[in-house]
């Protein structure tokens, strides 16, 4: 795609270019449409029985598929301040507003000649202001979005002014009930179309011009390269708008014949397509967001250099296992581990030998995790964290010196350690009891001071302490 303002919208309708896919799929719909007209127009003109329920039923489900429609492209408009999705958002507003003037106006369904002072002609003309509209605002949208590709500075998101976008809506629910007034209110300007439910011979001019706009919108469409996934499906929606205007204004001969209602059949199908690919993205971001969700709890449940559990999900589990201690009275040890001389290490040798060294000791400590419940985690630069449940402080200074000995063993060189030639690690241990009232940062604490007895004694060294419940006026503490 060419660069552009378009191509700064990741993930939305108007920035997602077609795929093989999709063009496949676009031209079947587009083929099978197209035979199915071409079987009808030799039958066109066949009366069928009048089915009092079908207008309020097409109608109904017309404007409220525009409406939702017009209701989700303003919101992608709202992302993406583009004066082309605008332009195409406000065609659908169109439609809907005149099919519902159409509807209220339709001879017999509210009254015997229709509603709002309607004639005759009115819903023939309403008709085709309807369908010669729609074809202006898709010209308008791929006018837009060329110019927006092409001159992306002066077409950007913030250059749209509030007041314009405001005005939008009043000004498309104005020209539609203009159209509308003019079928009803003046219906006497207007050149008669409809005699008794048939055609007249100027029926077919004005058919003519609204098909020839259908044309023109496909061929201006056609040529705003380059194509979105959003224009391929609208030009099969102009196609099928083309088959429907065919059938039930030029082919036919009037109402409740086989063009009258295969034609709206064809119309409702076509505009039924822009929304189905609006709720299918709509579906595909909340399946993107969960995604991202569960992705970003991943990041931060684990530590991104390492791999190991991150000190937020440490905290979290050592809360959680301190609550289960104390209902049911099983010890629990957390071990700090910290690199004896790591500041030495990394001055030394850098941050890519001091990012392989903290790696390599991560998968040292997490070979001793076994136990369900069990956790090894990163807690600082050079320090990690390990969560020992049900586990006394015997158990828990074994564990430690066995760990202390499997770092040695990686020999991992340390010029500048004041303890031995290679990497070592000073452990400090606190076992206790969950208790009530007793926060279990206690533990944390705990571990900490035995850490800085540890490396208080020279380092590469394990110190073991307990917390002890005591009573202090009535409140918990250790």
């Amino acid at each position: 795609m060419a660069s552009g303002y378009l191509e700064v919208q990741p993930g939305l309708l108007l920035s997602l270019s077609p795929g093989r896919r999709t063009y496949r799929m676009a031209r079947a719909v587009a083929l099978v449409s197209l035979l199915v007209f071409i079987s009808m127009v030799p039958f066109a003109k066949v009366r069928l029985a009048q089915l009092p329920s079908f207008i309020p039923t097409y109608e109904s489900a017309l404007i409220l598929n525009d409406l939702i429609t017009a209701a989700l492209l303003f919101g992608q408009f709202a992302i993406t301040r583009s004066r082309a999705m605008l332009a195409l958002a406000s065609g659908y507003l169109f439609t809907a507003t005149t099919a519902i003037g159409h509807l209220l106006s339709f001879p017999g369904l509210f009254a015997n000649g229709g509603l709002l002072g309607a004639g005759p002609q009115s819903t023939a003309w309403i008709y085709m202001f309807w369908h010669a509209g729609f074809p202006l605002f898709v010209m308008a949208y791929a006018v837009l979005k060329v110019r927006e590709d092409r001159e992306p500075d002066r077409f950007a998101a913030g250059t749209l002014k509030r007041r314009t976008t405001v005005l939008i809506i009043p000004a498309v629910l104005g020209a539609a009930s203009a159209c509308v007034a003019l079928a009803t209110a003046g219906q006497d300007w207007l050149p008669a179309i409809m005699v008794a439910n048939r055609y007249t011979s100027t029926m077919w001019m004005v058919a003519g011009a609204t098909w020839c706009f259908c044309v023109v919108a496909l061929a201006v469409l056609w040529r705003s390269k380059p194509h979105l996934t959003l224009d391929v499906w609208l030009m099969v929606v102009l196609c099928v708008w083309i088959c429907d205007v065919a059938l039930s204004a030029v082919f036919n001969g009037g109402r409740y014949d086989l063009g009258f209602y295969a034609g709206r059949i064809f119309g409702l199908m076509g505009a039924s397509f822009i929304l189905l690919l609006l709720l299918i993205e709509n579906s595909a971001l909340h399946a993107r967001l969960a995604t991202a969700r569960t992705e970003l709890k991943r990041l931060a449940a684990n530590d991104p250099l390492t791999g190991i559990a991150s000190r937020h999900t440490f905290e979290s589990d050592l809360s959680e296992a301190w609550q289960r201690g104390a209902q049911a009275g099983s010890p629990l040890s957390s071990l700090m581990i910290e690199i004896d001389g790591f500041p030495d290490f990394n001055n030394r040798y850098g941050q890519f030998q001091s990012d392989q060294c903290l790696i390599a000791i991560a998968k040292c400590l997490a070979k001793h995790v076994r136990r369900d419940g069990d956790l090894v985690a990163r807690h600082g630069s050079g320090t990690f964290a390990m969560l020992l449940q049900d586990t006394d402080l015997p158990a828990a200074e074994k564990i430690a010196q066995r760990l202390r000995e499997a770092v040695a063993t990686l020999a991992i060189p340390h010029a500048r350690s004041a303890v031995a030639g290679h990497v070592t690690v000073s452990v400090g241990v606190a076992s206790g009891w969950g208790q009530e009232g007793v926060l279990p940062q206690v533990l944390i604490k705990a571990a900490d001071g035995a850490l800085d007895e540890a490396r208080g004694g020279g380092g590469d060294g394990v110190v073991g302490v307990v917390v002890r419940r005591r009573v202090v006026r009535g409140v918990v503490t250790a």
